[in-house]
């Protein structure tokens, strides 16, 4: 396992005693954090809390509460980031697209091959923590956004587009020192150390176009 950030989480839903209990022994055999659901309203009242971890489903379709594939878009409905691997021992190939398309990172028939299980396993818990390295980035432009006056705001929105200085200040009516001042506050409230540094920062949190921009853009 290449990730040695915190301990990723495997989350097992199958309503097959032994089958759930052989996936949990394998998982934990491979150094992973593993809980095990027999149903899929056990697993969404009993989840935890998300800890910052990554974490992968694997999860039975024919379970007989809530299918697995309902279990899916009530999750995706939840906006919930957790890559899902399908296990199911009746699958066909219409269920499969199904799965795939909302999401699912693997769909494995019963019986399960243990190495290409884990190897399911490592792909989706990458996914996760790149995931939630994107979520924690994004979160931390969102702060330094807020840090930003409506001065400031208005001047990022309007150096984002190109535009110069000179431009800046005629399009605020101020004078084009001023906007010196406010273009280095907000490049050090941004931590941006160059315009497309800026840009691509901005982009990322989807700072919302300054109302003189193009919508084309």
């Amino acid at each position: 396992m290449t990730m040695n950030a915190a301990t990723p989480m495997v989350f097992v839903v199958d309503d097959d005693d032994a089958v759930r209990r052989a996936l949990v022994r394998l998982i934990r055999s491979a150094g992973y954090c593993v809980e095990g659901f027999g149903s899929a309203h056990e697993f969404l009242e009993s989840r935890p809390p998300c800890t910052g971890a990554p974490a992968c489903l694997i999860l039975d379709v024919g379970l007989p509460d809530l299918n697995g594939l309902d279990l899916q878009r009530e999750l995706n409905a939840a906006n919930t980031s957790l890559p899902i691997i399908f296990i199911t021992g009746h699958g066909d190939i219409a269920m499969t697209v199904s799965a795939m398309k909302a999401g699912a990172t693997d769909f494995l028939a019963k019986p399960v091959s243990d190495t290409d299980l884990l190897r399911a396993i490592e792909t989706a818990l990458l996914n996760s923590a790149q995931s939630l390295a994107s979520r924690i980035e994004i979160d931390s432009i969102h702060d330094r956004l807020a840090r930003l006056t409506p001065r400031e705001r208005e001047v990022l929105g309007l150096l984002i587009e190109g535009r110069l200085n000179k431009q800046v200040a005629c399009e605020l009516g101020i004078a084009e020192k001023t906007i010196k001042v406010h273009r280095a506050r907000v490049m050090e409230k941004m931590e941006a150390r160059s315009l497309v540094d800026l840009v691509r920062v901005t982009d990322k949190a989807h700072f919302p176009l300054s109302p003189g921009q193009s919508a084309s853009r």
